[in-house]
């Protein structure tokens, strides 16, 4: 396997604020379990930070990846030859495709919390999918590293 001339990798983490309302889940757990005493109270704050901060980290830890000749987005694996033209979609854009233009079809890679995106078509005739949707803070670097990746094979 060849490594591709622009390596890119991009983890969609979850913003900042999400980590506040975790602590909110905690602080609100806390106060159900108040009437139950101090222990309860500090045990429901505790995990309940906990468990939501878990889900946030989970939710956030999807990766986007151009290894070799290979597009990796979350769980799917594409070599690059199967792709075609990647279109930058602006915020409004990205929305669009988000919603009534989207195809049921095509594999989204959304986080509701990043505005832009990269809309990459499929060009392999034995796969149903249409097109990719990924949601990502860079859709620049990622058009150029599939570029350089479709090159390089």
């Amino acid at each position: 396997m060849q490594h591709s001339a622009t390596p890119y990798e991009e983890r969609l983490t979850a913003p900042r604020s999400w980590w506040l309302i975790s602590f909110l889940v905690g602080l609100a757990l806390a106060l159900i379990l108040l009437p139950f005493g101090t222990l309860p109270m500090l045990g429901g704050l505790v995990g309940g930070t906990a468990a939501a901060a878990v889900t946030a980290s989970a939710y956030g830890s999807v990766r986007i990846r151009v290894v070799g000749d290979q597009l990796i987005a979350g769980e799917a694996k594409i070599p690059v030859a199967a792709l075609g033209e990647a279109e930058i979609l602006d915020a409004e854009e990205a929305r669009a495709w988000r919603t009534y233009k989207a195809d049921t079809r095509a594999f989204l890679l959304l986080r509701a919390y990043i505005s832009r995106a990269l809309k990459v078509e499929v060009t392999d005739p034995a796969d149903p999918t249409p097109y990719l949707y990924l949601s990502t803070r860079e859709p620049e670097r990622l058009a150029q590293a599939l570029q350089a990746a479709k090159t390089a094979a």
